[in-house]
């Protein structure tokens, strides 16, 4: 019996130290990410700069993930992919308009898509190499992940801004 127990006891704490070990990996990561990249366009409002803790009150667990740490949401699931009214998105972390229905169309991402933002201030655009290809990432002004800018979307830009559905918020005319 004291076998046992000093088994489970060891399981245990392995189980622990893996934990411990996945979380503070992501940590790191989460936090090379953000320091990364230098900023093309654009500028943070610094009043609206919060901690992480602050973060987490405001966000769900999957907006967190994608506004704080990167995160991408699985294409042709986000509500707004499909969205057809004429209104205002905002960005869920600042609650500020970052673009209008007239400039989304349907690129067949799965992801909601724009060929412009609602005004040249609205963002900040940063370059990032996480994936090991230099791409521009889109934030918002207080520093949440909204997306990526692609150079293969329509005219008059010829610019596609690929949005995660969970990082906007629809607010219809």
């Amino acid at each position: 019996m004291n076998k046992r127990i000093f088994v489970l006891l060891g399981l245990l704490i392995l189980e622990l130290a893996a934990l411990f070990v996945v979380y503070q990996r992501r940590e790191n990561i989460r936090q090379q990410n953000v320091q990364k990249g230098v900023i093309v366009s654009g500028s943070f409002d610094k009043s609206k700069l919060k901690t992480d803790e602050e973060w987490k009150k405001i966000l769900t667990s999957e907006q967190y993930h994608i506004l704080r740490e990167q995160g991408t949401e699985i294409p042709f699931t986000g509500a707004l992919e499909y969205e057809k009214r004429k209104g205002t998105y905002v960005s869920v972390g600042c609650d500020e308009p970052v673009f209008r229905s007239e400039q989304k169309y349907d690129s067949g991402t799965g992801w909601p898509s724009f060929w412009a933002p609602i005004g040249a201030d609205a963002l900040v655009l940063r370059e990032n190499d996480n994936l090991g290809e230099k791409r521009i990432e889109v934030l918002d002004k207080c520093g949440g992940h909204l997306g990526h800018i692609f150079d293969d979307g329509p005219d008059p830009t010829g610019k596609r801004y690929c949005m995660n559905s969970l990082a906007l918020r629809f607010i219809p005319d």
